[in-house]
């Protein structure tokens, strides 16, 4: 693999960094107690917002349609997200260093397969915050769940919500391309043998 490629390589599994520097996602929400909007942003390792009240906003909002509390501590993946980040970043630059192009392409169907898991995670916690309501919520609608996006845009009552990745989820987008890229034309590199 020419030097060139394991260049690129390395930069891949370092744009896995740009997790740490940005949310990965956000949603925006709004409803007529805040006409302005509340953005909730979810990093690799922590939630937080436009203010600093975000969460207890929307904690408020959400007691209304029986949703449960959003409190970090109950998201272990928040713990454990940031060392499994750390775990590509690290492998994806050995992998550049060694040149290896088998290993460039386990490296990016493992980032892609970590990916897929990732935001199959989020939707169940989509799901469970949504469905799972008290019964003596001040609004209730019979039959209907407030399950948010997980990706675009809904209206669940008066509240309107918008869920879209947020420019840490451009870390692994690039991690994809750039790993994919490095496996598809280190193939024209790769000199073959002769018997």
């Amino acid at each position: 693999m020419s030097v060139y490629l394991r260049v690129i390589m390395i930069a891949a599994a370092l744009s896995l960094g740009l997790l740490f520097l940005f949310p990965m996602w956000k949603i925006y929400l709004q409803a007529p107690q805040y006409p302005e909007g509340l953005e909730l942003h979810i990093w690799v390792n922590k939630l937080g917002g436009s203010s600093e009240s975000v969460l207890q906003n929307f904690n408020i909002l959400n007691h209304y349609i029986g949703m449960e509390k959003i409190h970090p501590d109950s998201f272990a993946e928040l713990r454990y997200m940031p060392y499994i980040v750390i775990a590509f970043m690290v492998t994806g630059v050995l992998v550049g260093l060694l040149g290896n192009r088998k290993l460039v392409l386990v490296w990016v169907l493992l980032l892609a397969v970590a990916g897929a898991v990732g935001i199959l995670d989020f939707y169940l916690w989509l799901y469970k915050f949504g469905t799972n309501l008290d019964p003596t919520a001040p609004i209730k609608v019979p039959g209907m769940t407030y399950i948010p996006p997980l990706f675009g845009s809904k209206q669940l009552l008066n509240f309107h919500a918008l869920s879209l990745p947020s420019w840490g989820a451009l870390g692994i987008f690039l991690g994809l391309v750039l790993g994919g890229l490095v496996y598809i034309l280190s193939k024209k590199s790769v000199k073959p043998q002769l018997a």
